[in-house]
């Protein structure tokens, strides 16, 4: 019996059963999976090695540059500056503690009959003793943060914080006015 495609014409005859190669193995088995296993063996390493060199690189953290015997200024977005001592510092937020702040009392001077020069007086706050009685702690969103520094010992601020601190040995006391 003859058969024959559908264009009409003869079958090819069927090739005879036999392997591709002597066992019934393609030939490429053997040294196709030396070299998987080397090349998978070497990314693992290759990973190893990158994460290691990661992990021990002596990069400086941000916090390390805060010198915790000083007091640091920290600038915030809106043009506040707060005064005191940086205890906490990461990506998602500031803490600080022992904390001042300047307060600008704007006092109106009569200048002859025509004028009125506003004249600025600033003065050093102490955190605590506001209306709403915060403690001297401060957490502060890391994103509102322009930049701090560390303060000199020598600075005006910090000399104006141990002048306060020597006339006010027992800290602050909420019920006198602040000078």
């Amino acid at each position: 019996m003859e058969f024959t495609n559908r264009s009409g014409q003869p079958a090819a005859p069927a090739a005879p059963n036999r392997p591709a190669h002597p066992g019934g193995k393609k030939p490429r088995g053997k040294w196709l999976n030396i070299v998987s296993v080397f090349l998978l063996i070497s990314s693992a390493l290759l990973v190893a090695a990158l994460i290691f060199t990661i992990a021990t690189t002596n990069r400086k953290q941000e916090k390390e540059f805060v010198d915790t015997s000083k007091f640091q200024a920290v600038f915030l977005e809106g043009g506040q500056v707060y005064f005191g001592k940086v205890r906490e510092l990461n990506r998602d937020f500031v803490t600080l503690d022992n904390i001042y702040y300047l307060r600008v009392n704007e006092q109106a001077q009569a200048e002859g009959a025509e004028a009125q020069a506003a004249q600025q007086d600033i003065s050093l706050a102490k955190l605590g003793c506001e209306l709403h009685g915060p403690q001297d702690l401060m957490v502060i969103n890391r994103s509102q943060v322009t930049f701090w520094e560390n303060l000199k010992d020598d600075g005006q601020v910090v000399t104006a914080i141990n002048e306060f601190v020597k006339q006010n040995p027992e800290g602050q006391q909420c019920n006198t006015p602040q000078s």
